[in-house]
């Protein structure tokens, strides 16, 4: 590969200095994997995430094998990032099992994963919205009693598959509900990818009226329509400085048929290189990271840096 000179860096105004990539391809990405991923296969590519610089790497989930088989194995993998320094590696955990499975191992960071949307939570969590936060109630109090770091992830507040338009006042209803519970920070997951620049920045600023202040908040979207970076820059511009990506643009979402990828960590990296944002991210090693993913799982990368870069 020869040295990179693009993209020209042209920084534009109100735009934060540096941005966080909570990286979500190691679980977000490979639980929606038709085959099973072998374990020293993702601890290798946490491992690569990790030295491109990646300093937030979402690692594995707690979830019952019955529901997620792709990360059954969570107990194995987990401690075979011990040696990983300078990247925090949150875990997904659905219920008070699930937390103990991960303070078991030394987690240090959890997430629990509720819907904006009724459907989704029976379908997601088998039960309705109050009855998930009622579930993961005990989690936070918990965990925060530990000391761990937790975040709140709100599934479908952009769109709904069964339900259609999410309306902004039922998503900050329910923002605000998981934030009360002590979370630390929330991710708003646009998980059909139906969301658009001024929706998002409608519900930035609603949020922002009900007390759920910019710094807690990351944006998690999906590029089915081909918004996803069209609509983080929306968020920057309201001040957003933590972002979602998936190396290679890998995953989607079990639960919802009409959900394609996550916005690629690479697309994203290349977008803010240009901006003049930094991210501690060495885009070139973590291209390599996911053409070598690529190969092991048998099809190309969906990102397009991933695709223009290692083609030249």
């Amino acid at each position: 590969m020869t040295p990179r000179t693009l993209p020209m860096t042209v920084p534009a105004q109100d735009l934060p200095p540096r941005v966080r990539i909570h990286e979500v391809g190691a679980r977000d990405g490979l639980q929606n994997e038709k085959t099973v991923v072998p374990t020293e296969v993702k601890a290798e590519f946490i491992h690569r995430l990790a030295a491109a610089g990646l300093t937030t790497i979402e690692a594995t989930s707690f979830v019952h094998p019955k529901w997620v088989p792709q990360l059954a194995d969570a107990e194995d993998l987990f401690p075979r990032l011990r040696d990983i320094e300078g990247a925090a590696l949150p875990v997904l955990v659905p219920n008070e099992r699930g937390l103990d499975r991960a303070l078991a191992l030394g987690a240090r960071r959890i997430a629990v994963f509720g819907s904006a949307t009724e459907t989704f939570a029976s379908r997601n969590l088998n039960r309705t919205i109050a009855e998930s936060l009622a579930m993961f109630e005990p989690v936070v109090s918990r965990a925060k009693d530990d000391k761990v770091h937790v975040r709140g992830y709100l599934s479908m507040c952009f769109g709904d598959p069964w339900e259609g338009p999410v309306p902004v006042h039922q998503v900050v209803r329910v923002a605000k509900a998981l934030m009360d519970l002590g979370c630390d920070e929330l991710s708003l997951g646009d998980t059909i990818g139906v969301a658009t620049p001024g929706h998002v920045l409608d519900l930035l600023s609603e949020l922002n009226e009900e007390g759920v202040r910019t710094d807690t908040i990351g944006v998690h979207f999906h590029d089915t329509y081909g918004q996803a970076l069209s609509n983080t820059l929306a968020a920057l511009q309201h001040g957003v400085t933590t972002v979602d990506a998936s190396a290679g643009g890998l995953g989607g979402c079990p639960y919802a048929k009409s959900a394609t990828g996550n916005l690629a960590t690479e697309d994203l990296v290349w977008m803010l290189d240009g901006l003049g944002i930094e991210t501690g991210v060495d885009l070139e090693a973590l291209t390599a990271t996911s053409v070598w993913l690529a190969g092991r799982l048998g099809r190309p990368s969906p990102s397009r840096t991933v695709r223009a870069l290692s083609a030249r």
